[in-house]
């Protein structure tokens, strides 16, 4: 039985070494009673024999909540809306997920009355940045224990984090051998560590591949594919109606076995450092894609710009752990408005890495036929483009002329 007096934290549990060794040492140090909160954001067997180790190390409660729909609902599909892409390169996996979990951890914080919330993200990470900031943004009042900043945290290794768990009478399944530290969810998972921390070396695809294989494995010969979206939302695949987890657990597995997804990148950290990761994001990637390709047909030239502008800002914003902002919400907003006609059908075929186009129709397509083609129609007449360029290349023709009558001038 635990102390009713005594003050609670909640703790964000992975099920992981950092996390399972952190539950004796906030009660060695704080005298706490230990509410651990895992959010299951899809990382599916991750979970296994989660509650055993966490009673097992002392933890005093705890909660594993199922919240992946409504991340797919509500944080990863405005990603997709948006074309939320950073550095060119990496669809947010991680960082669209920080958010929920931390306002999942207030939501049990302010159940069981705690007074704060402890993470295990390193001094290093981005993602320390964005529980905090979440937590900032939804419960300012609560305190938070980050484990690897605090003063009391001594512990630098695996090797060294499973003593203290052993000298704590605690023996975990860990081995203290190096592997990848990974980070997964339904949208993706990221790979760090080992060979990967020298950019001059080439990943070891063959050990570190989990959602799939290398283009060069995949089948030779096409997969053909359709998505259905309406209002930029994906809603149906292979003309089966589905919600947005289903659509993405089984374009994982489709785009997993043709090699789509697979990213090789050294990006910019929040906190001023390079890392480098291997990203495998298969179902997100063809997604992404497809939207495009829609959005392709659907907007008009100035909102079409604007939009790859917005959608870059508002990857940074999810990236930097800004979810609950104001800018966030307007950005967002903004977004949505331009979706507001972005529905059709997006035939793709998947093939060894690739996504390639196998057709595209929406009733709200802007593409004209009789306007496109080289044959003159009465929408368009070859004459009218003669006032057109020279007004529009006035200011060329113009600067020219001066330059032209200097040069004259010099001459002389």
């Amino acid at each position: 039985m635990s102390d009713n007096k005594k003050e609670k934290v909640v703790l964000a549990y992975s099920g992981g070494l950092d996390t399972t060794v952190i539950i004796p040492w906030l009660k060695e140090n704080f005298d706490y009673e230990v509410i651990c909160v895992c959010i299951d954001c899809g990382q599916e067997s991750e979970l296994d024999g989660l509650e055993e180790r966490a009673k097992y190390c002392g933890a005093d409660k705890l909660y594993i909540l199922d919240v992946t729909d409504e991340f797919c609902d509500e944080y990863i599909a405005p990603c997709i809306q948006a074309h939320a892409v950073y550095e060119n390169k990496y669809l947010l996996g991680t960082s669209m997920a920080r958010p929920l979990i931390a306002k999942k951890l207030v939501e049990i914080a302010r159940k069981e009355g705690a007074v704060a919330i402890c993470h295990g993200a390193t001094g290093k990470g981005n993602d320390q940045i964005r529980f905090e900031l979440g937590i900032k943004a939804l419960a300012p009042d609560l305190k938070i224990i980050a484990a690897w900043r605090n003063e009391k945290w001594t512990l630098d290794s695996r090797q060294s984090e499973i003593e203290y768990a052993a000298q704590h009478g605690i023996h975990l399944p860990f081995s203290a051998d190096n592997s990848y530290s990974r980070d997964r969810n339904i949208w993706h998972i990221s790979h760090e560590g080992l060979e990967l921390e020298d950019p001059a070396s080439e990943p070891n695809y063959e050990h570190l591949l989990v959602l799939s294989v290398t283009p060069q494995k995949a089948p030779d010969e096409k997969t053909y594919i359709s998505i259905s979206f309406e209002k930029g939302i994906p809603v149906a695949l292979n003309g089966e109606k589905m919600k947005l987890s289903d659509i993405i657990r089984k374009l994982n597995k489709l785009g997993g076995e043709n090699g789509i997804g697979i990213v090789d990148i050294v990006e910019n950290r929040v906190v001023g450092m390079k890392s480098r990761g291997v990203y495998e994001t298969p179902g997100g990637t063809i997604l992404y894609e497809a939207h495009q390709q829609l959005e392709e047909l659907i907007l008009d030239r100035e909102t079409y710009e604007e939009k790859l502008d917005m959608g870059r800002k508002f990857a940074s914003l999810v990236y930097e752990g800004k979810w609950f902002s104001p800018l966030r919400e307007a950005e967002q907003a903004f977004v949505e408005s331009t979706q507001q006609y972005v529905t059709g059908e997006v035939k793709l075929a998947l093939y060894k890495g690739n996504i390639i186009k196998a057709g595209t129709t929406s009733p709200y397509s802007l593409y004209n036929e009789s306007i496109a083609s080289f044959t003159t129609g009465d929408l368009y007449d070859h004459h009218d483009a003669e006032g057109f360029i020279n007004l529009f290349g006035l200011s060329t023709k113009v600067r020219a002329m001066k330059h032209q009558e200097l040069a004259a001038k010099n001459a002389e």
